[in-house]
């Protein structure tokens, strides 16, 4: 029998935990794919005494993470910490400093030094392997990486968060607001005690970064990725966008094109025919556009213990098939430094939402700041008066540049008919 693949376990939490139990649940069926054992040697993490439901006796325990990278009878670190920085990097770097193969579900790393963990894997010929720091479950990473490697790639894009498509997903079914079931989200366990990563668009940024680099050959930057989430969004907005035929989801949207590379996650309005629209509680979705391929769709759960755990493991198969290429498809030296393509010449159609006083001459206001930014109204619905005497106004434009509809919202900054900031949602158009 081939020797088996010593593995060190860094992070022994819901993932950590669900790569143990996937690894004993299927060690036959994982051996015969591997082609030799997949076995777990050590383990490292913050709290020894705490019980996980599991047996840990039989594994070593290191109480230093980052002894995992020196020892010699491991050959792969798999590392569930988290966080960009901190223990997380330091095992990172030092494991692939020793020519180890490094497993990772860590997004946040990635994102930020991942062209740097890449390198450090070209120069030792290690292996450095992610496919659960995107989408969970969903094989996005290798299909991209290697299922769609001979095509261009015009745009990718998906519902990439899990804890927002549940809460909007509730919200629309349930006609709640977000707040209410941002609390019960946390309850549940679909939201985090500070949900700010998740709703605020951060953890989809992330790994919009990592599919970007993918999809285009493009360096990672983060820093360009537009960002909006989704605490804004008022069950009144879930009712409006429904009557006009439109789901909104949080979207991360990458595309390239000769005026360079465009990120930006937003909250959408997804029309009904979109498969998008059809992604609904904690799932993730993906859809890339390929020249020969045309649109991949990919739709499954995106965190949790067993699809990430699933993720992670299926990374672990390929490394002891020695099935393993270049982080980002290509070596980092032919990945290229993507101009940051500016939002205000894209064209498409938006959603705009007032709270206004209800008065006389305030219609005509917004009008004219619409007329004087070249912005042509689609559709408008205003609504009754609330018991603060204020009314709800939204409108759907026509396409325009981006840049016009900013123009018309600068206008109307500071009017004192208008309650609160507007509500800008773009509408998804591919």
């Amino acid at each position: 029998m081939a020797q088996a693949l010593r593995v060190g376990l860094a992070g022994l939490g819901t993932v950590g935990g669900g790569v143990i139990k996937l690894l004993d649940a299927n060690a036959a069926l994982i051996e015969r794919r591997a082609g030799r054992p997949i076995e777990i040697v050590a383990v490292a993490a913050r709290d020894r005494t705490r019980d996980r439901g599991f047996d840990l006796s039989r594994f070593e325990w290191v109480d230093d993470t980052s002894a995992l990278a020196t020892r010699d009878d491991i050959d792969v670190v798999v590392e569930m910490i988290g966080g960009a920085d901190g223990p997380a990097l330091v095992l990172a770097r030092a494991t692939l400093a020793r020519g180890k193969a490094f497993v990772t579900a860590n997004k946040a790393m990635i994102a930020h030094h991942g062209i740097e963990l890449a390198q450090a894997a070209e120069d030792s010929g290690a292996a450095l392997k992610y496919e659960a720091a995107v989408a969970g479950g969903i094989p996005v990473i290798k299909g991209l990486r290697e299922g769609a490697a001979a095509n261009e790639i015009a745009r990718v894009y998906g519902v990439l968060n899990g804890t927002c498509n549940y809460i909007l997903t509730t919200m629309e079914q349930e006609k709640r607001d977000f707040s209410e079931v941002l609390v019960e989200a946390q309850v549940l366990g679909y939201a985090e005690a500070d949900p700010s990563f998740d709703i605020d668009g951060i953890d989809t940024a992330h790994k919009l970064t990592i599919l970007a680099t993918l999809a285009f050959g493009t360096r990672l930057d983060f820093p360009a990725v537009a960002v909006a989430g989704i605490r804004h969004v008022i069950a009144a907005d879930i009712a409006e966008a429904h009557a006009l035929g439109f789901r909104i989801r949080l979207v991360g949207l990458a595309e390239a094109n000769s005026k360079g590379l465009f990120q930006r996650v937003h909250p959408c309005l997804v029309p009904l025919d979109h498969p998008l629209a059809h992604v609904a509680g904690s799932l993730n979705a993906v859809v890339a556009e390929g020249n020969f391929v045309g649109r991949l769709f990919m739709e499954g759960r995106g965190a949790g213990e067993g699809p990430t755990a699933s993720a992670v493991v299926a990374d672990l198969i390929d490394i002891a098939r020695n099935e393993y290429g270049p982080a980002f498809a290509m070596p980092v030296a032919s990945l290229a430094q993507a101009e940051t393509a500016a939002a205000g010449e894209r064209r498409g159609r938006a959603y705009l939402r007032f709270t206004v006083a209800d008065r006389p001459g305030v219609l005509a206001e917004i009008a004219a700041a619409m007329r004087d930014a070249n912005v042509s109204i689609e559709s408008l619905i205003q609504r009754g008066a609330a018991a603060d005497g204020s009314v709800l106004l939204v409108m759907v434009t026509h396409e325009s540049p981006e840049r016009c509809v900013a123009d018309a919202l600068d206008r109307l900054a500071g009017s004192q008919s208008i309650v609160g900031t507007p509500m800008l949602m773009h509408i998804l158009d591919v």
